[in-house]
């Protein structure tokens, strides 16, 4: 598996209009990685991000640059995972403010999830979610009321989770997922890589 990265302006502060602001330039960053090259999958970094600008609107942009790829984004890959896991009940976490917290939780509503507890950091800066330092968001999220969930989900790929995800599913009881944790699922998926990985949750060692 080969990997490519390029990067999207960003605009803050953290709003439905920025975040589909940030969509402006998609198709031409896209075809930036690897011009003139083909990709088996393109994955969109940005859970909010998608959720504001519309999935259809995301593919469509990416697909203008690269027309045969595959479009992977986190809030589909989590939807994707919850599925797989055969998960209706869950917590989610999020670093969002509230206009964009009611977002996430009516996508979710929508694809017939039941939202037993939710939570969030209340930020408007990308920057300072990015600088949220991982054993406080360990601290936050073991203390969090997931009782009536099977599932907990973080989101935001900003947002340091990675790393914390299987002392989380040990200490809690519970399916841990997060927005990269799920991206990097669903897209070495799409290009065949089946087998097991160790130490990032449950998701990566159920096929």
């Amino acid at each position: 598996i080969d990997l490519f990265v390029n990067r999207l302006p960003f605009f803050n502060p953290l709003t439905h209009e920025n975040l589909i602001k940030m969509t402006e330039k998609l198709t031409e960053v896209t075809k930036n990685i690897l011009p003139n090259q083909t990709l088996d999958v393109v994955a969109y970094g940005c859970t909010s991000g998608t959720i504001s600008a519309g999935i259809d609107q995301i593919i469509n942009k990416i697909q203008s640059a690269k027309p045969n790829c595959k479009v992977i984004t986190p809030i589909t890959s989590a939807v994707k995972a919850l599925k797989h896991l055969n998960l209706r009940k869950i917590s989610v976490f999020t670093p969002y403010s509230q206009a964009i917290n009611e977002k996430v939780i009516s996508y979710f509503k929508n694809e017939k999830f039941d939202i037993k507890s939710f939570a969030s950091f209340n930020l408007e800066s990308d920057l300072d979610i990015g600088k949220i330092d991982p054993n406080y968001l360990y601290e936050v999220l073991a203390k969090m009321d997931t009782g009536d969930s099977e599932a907990l989900f973080i989101s935001c790929t900003a947002l340091p989770a990675l790393e914390i995800i299987q002392k989380l599913e040990n200490k809690i009881k519970k399916t841990v997922l997060s927005s990269n944790q799920t991206l990097i699922w669903d897209s070495i998926r799409q290009v065949g890589y089946i087998s097991s990985i160790e130490g990032y949750g449950k998701l990566f060692n159920n096929n």
